[in-house]
């Protein structure tokens, strides 16, 4: 029964999951859903690969979506144990994975934006808190506490009404959410309901559960406010 277990845990050789949702995590051998894991492969040159997308062929090596699993996962030598190959580690792998995660929120957020699904600026997000149905608040990770606190507790009171989420997003620097929404200065931004806002979120999850065991998690306003809580917070109406 253990085996047929492992067996399904397994990668077939596409890359794609092979009779069942579940990845063992091969640090912790806990079994979890693919979206909350990263999976890696063995690149042409024997180099460790992130596969993001969770398409690249090749046996596939499953790590719990935190960097402090990835950084043990290193020191422990589990890859080549779970490839059975003599393979190399890229000395920055743990920061790479760090930018490449940012990055997907980045695009995700420039899609977005690019669809009119976005709002940028202060008063612009403060106003159509008030009118439209706001998804997701956002705000640069090195913003100011006293602004980005004023929008989120007007957020989450009228989504409270509404008996809906607030989620607030903390992941992406004032420089990156520019550079996405193609603006100068964007501190804060709302997003409006649709797909892309949904794969936003997505991906922003993705660098709030890579980053929450390390100290590179951001100022969330919410630490000193509510107790401790990620770069992406679901506050519950």
């Amino acid at each position: 029964m253990a085996a047929k277990r492992q067996h399904r845990l397994d990668d077939d050789a596409s890359g794609t999951p092979a009779g069942g949702p579940e990845r063992l995590c091969a640090v912790t051998r806990a079994a979890g859903n693919p979206e909350a894991l990263i999976r890696f492969v063995l690149g042409p040159d024997d180099t460790v690969v992130p596969d993001l997308e969770r398409c690249l062929p090749g046996r596939g090596v499953w790590l719990t979506c935190d960097r402090e699993i990835v950084k043990k996962a290193i020191q422990t030598k589990a890859f080549g144990r779970s490839l059975k190959s003599a393979i190399s580690v890229p000395a920055d792998l743990v920061e790479r994975l760090d930018v490449m995660l940012a990055r997907r929120a980045s695009d995700a957020l420039s899609l977005a934006t690019k669809a009119g699904l976005a709002v940028a600026g202060f008063q612009q997000v403060d106003s159509a808190l008030e009118k439209v149905s706001i998804a997701v608040v956002l705000h640069g990770r090195d913003a100011a506490a006293d602004g980005c606190a004023k929008l989120d507790r007007k957020f989450k009171a009228i989504q409270g009404d509404r008996g809906a989420a607030a989620p607030v997003c903390r992941v992406l620097t004032i420089a990156e959410m520019s550079l996405a929404m193609g603006r100068p200065s964007v501190v804060h931004a709302g997003l409006l309901p649709g797909g892309l806002t949904k794969r936003f979120l997505r991906e922003a999850e993705r660098v709030s559960r890579y980053r929450s065991s390390s100290a590179v998690s951001g100022h969330d306003y919410d630490d000193a406010a509510d107790g401790a809580s990620p770069d992406v917070s679901r506050t519950e109406g």
